[in-house]
């Protein structure tokens, strides 16, 4: 089991998520998943603001510790809608859920946010933390990011076959790396 540093909640982010059944934790101690098989799982990520937000299922991505920081590390696709909001945007949330996991990691994964609000045809409700950060109320486990680090890959360092197979015919371009530092970290 891969353990990931404490974090301190940000002063009054605390009030937020409590009022939606959210109790900050110390993942240290509390973060009890399988680093290996997190992410497989699939999760949504989610950035932007409270005028303009944007998420999508992820199931790559990577936790652990960089630069002596409790790191999520997660992959973004040239062309997905929510690259512009990781772009523009210091903070991203990485969400877990358990009811209706299903249908919203299928709907947020199978359809864009160029072409309307997702979250409100899931019925989701969108909240924000103190950083403005978007997420999901009903989410089970929140992971707030602040951004240390993005950079495309470069095809010219691929190594061997995977990642170029991967890309031979992937019409959503090269992927965008973005590493993280766990500011916050909340559970129901």
């Amino acid at each position: 089991m891969i353990l990931v540093a404490l974090m301190v909640a940000a002063p009054g982010a605390v009030a937020a998520q409590t009022e939606h059944g959210f109790k900050p934790i110390a993942v240290e101690q509390d973060f009890n998943e399988n680093g290996f098989n997190w992410f497989r799982h699939a999760l949504l990520l989610a950035a932007g603001n409270e005028r303009q937000s944007n998420a999508m299922t992820i199931g790559w991505g990577g936790i652990g510790t960089l630069w002596r920081k409790t790191a999520v590390t997660v992959y973004v696709a040239e062309k997905r809608y929510t690259k512009q909001m990781m772009d523009g945007a210091q903070y991203f949330t990485v969400m877990a859920f358990a009811d209706r996991r299903d249908e919203i990691l299928e709907y947020m994964g199978t359809k864009s946010g160029r072409d309307g609000d997702k979250a409100r045809a899931l019925g989701l409700h969108t909240a924000y933390t103190e950083h403005g950060t978007p997420y999901y109320v009903e989410a089970d486990m929140v992971l707030e990011c602040r951004t240390m680090y993005a950079a495309p890959f470069d095809p010219q360092y691929f190594k061997d076959d995977v990642p170029r197979q991967m890309y031979a015919n992937f019409p959503a371009g090269v992927h965008t790396m973005y590493i993280g530092e766990v500011v916050n970290a909340w559970r129901k």
